[in-house]
C-alpha cells in the first residue's frame, strides 16, 4: 500500500533592518515576501527595526528580539527571514534566541538561485556564488574551531581545526569552479568573436528581475523559454537569431535579473551572463512600469551598467504598459510583452540604433 508523503511547508516570518527613516521599508519588505513565495516559503508575519546602533551579537537590539520572538510562536514560524546581510555568529545566536532557522535576504536569494539553474554553467555559478559566501560564516555556521583528536600516536601537537580544512576545502573547490567557468567563458568568448566577424548586430535584455524580459524575448524570437510572474524565473543565458526585417538580423540575448541589495561576489558569480551585456551593440532595458516602485528599480539597473561600463546605445523599454493608466516617460518605448502590445514600434526604434 502506498502513502502520500505530505510537503512540509515552511512559515516564515520577515524582519526588515532599516538604519535611516528615508529608507523605503516597505518596498523593501514587499520584495523580500516575494522571494520567499518564489522560494516556497508560506509567510506568517514580518515586521521591521530602525537600527541607529549596531548590535554585534544579533544585529537588532534586544527588546525587538524578544518582540519576535513572542511573534514567532504565536504565528508558529519555523524560519526567520531578515532583510539584511548577516555574519554566521548573528545567524546562530539569533537561531540559539527564536529556536528556529535564521537565513538572511542573500541566503534567500542563493536558494533561489539553486532551484532555479538548469544548465551546467548556472549550476556552476550557484555553487561558487555559495561557496564564496559561506567562506567568511564558516566559524559561525560550524560553531565550532575544535581540534580532531586529542591524544595518541599522531595526535600531538596544535594539529589542524576544522574550520581551517573547512575553509580550505572550501578554497580549493572555489578554484576548481572558476576554472571551469574559465573554459566556458572561453567557449563563449570564441562564438562571440565568430558573430563578430558576421557583422551581426548583438541586442542584450537587461532589466530587474521579473520585468518581463524572458517574455519578450519568446515573443520577438518565437522561442519557449521558461518564463513566469516569478522573480528569477531564468537564470540561463540565452540567444537566438531573429530577422526584425528583410536584411535585418540581430542577435537578442537574455540575461539574469538584477535586484537589490546583491552582494559583489554573487554579481561576480555571473559574471559571464553579464558579459553578454558588455559585448553588446544594444542595451533593451526592460522596465516594469506598472511597479510602483519602477523609478528604484531602475535605479538598480543603471548602477550596474554604470559597474560593467557599458558604452552602447540604451532603449528603455517600458513593459506592462496595459496596467498603467498613463505614458509619463518619453525616453523609450512602451510596450506588453504578455498582451503584445507595442513590439512592432520597439523593432522599429532597434532598427534605427542600428542604422
Amino acid at each position: 500500500m502506498a502513502y502520500e508523503t505530505k510537503k512540509l511547508i515552511e512559515k516564515a516570518y520577515l524582519v526588515g533592518v532599516i538604519f535611516s527613516n528615508k529608507e523605503d521599508v516597505d518596498m523593501s519588505l514587499i520584495e523580500l515576501k516575494s522571494l520567499c513565495e518564489t522560494a516556497g516559503l508560506m509567510v506568517v508575519g514580518q515586521t521591521y527595526q530602525l537600527v541607529r546602533q549596531v548590535t554585534p551579537a544579533t544585529l537588532i537590539g534586544t527588546g525587538k528580539v524578544e518582540e519576535i520572538k513572542q511573534e514567532i510562536e504565536k504565528n508558529g514560524a519555523n524560519v526567520v527571514v531578515v532583510d539584511y546581510e548577516l555574519s554566521g555568529s548573528q545567524a546562530r545566536n539569533l537561531s540559539d534566541i527564536f529556536n528556529v532557522k535564521v537565513i538572511d535576504r542573500i541566503t534567500l536569494i542563493l536558494d533561489i538561485f539553486a532551484q532555479r539553474a538548469t544548465s551546467n554553467e548556472g549550476k556552476l555559478q550557484v555553487e561558487l556564488a555559495q561557496l564564496k559566501y559561506n567562506i567568511p560564516r564558516l566559524a559561525g555556521i560550524s560553531g565550532t574551531s575544535g581540534k580532531f583528536g586529542g591524544a595518541g600516536i599522531g595526535m600531538r601537537g596544535p594539529g589542524e581545526t576544522k574550520l581551517e580544512i573547512n575553509r580550505r576545502i572550501a578554497q580549493n573547490n572555489i578554484l576548481k569552479l572558476e576554472k571551469e567557468l574559465e573554459k566556458i567563458k572561453q567557449n563563449r568568448d570564441v562564438q562571440r568573436k565568430s558573430r563578430k566577424e558576421n557583422s551581426i548586430c548583438k541586442v542584450a535584455i537587461v532589466g530587474y528581475t521579473n520585468a518581463g524580459k524572458s517574455t519578450l524575448l519568446n515573443l520577438i524570437t518565437k522561442a519557449s523559454i521558461y518564463a513566469d510572474d516569478k522573480l528569477f524565473a531564468t537564470l540561463d543565458t540565452t540567444s537566438r537569431t531573429v530577422w526584425l526585417c528583410e536584411g535585418k538580423k540581430i542577435i537578442l540575448t537574455d540575461t539574469v535579473g538584477f535586484i537589490s541589495k546583491l552582494p559583489h561576489d554573487l554579481v561576480d558569480a555571473f559574471s559571464s551572463t553579464l558579459d553578454e551585456a558588455k559585448d553588446a551593440d544594444i542595451i533593451l532595458h526592460v522596465i516594469d512600469v506598472s511597479n510602483p516602485h519602477y523609478l528604484s528599480q531602475v535605479e538598480v539597473v543603471n548602477k550596474v551598467l554604470h559597474d560593467l561600463n557599458i558604452k552602447c546605445p540604451i532603449i528603455k523599454v517600458y513593459n506592462k504598459c496595459d496596467k498603467v493608466l498613463s505614458k509619463d516617460n518619453d525616453d523609450g518605448v512602451y510596450i506588453s510583452a504578455k498582451n503584445k502590445i507595442g513590439i512592432e514600434e520597439l523593432k522599429q526604434e532597434i532598427i534605427k540604433h542600428i542604422n
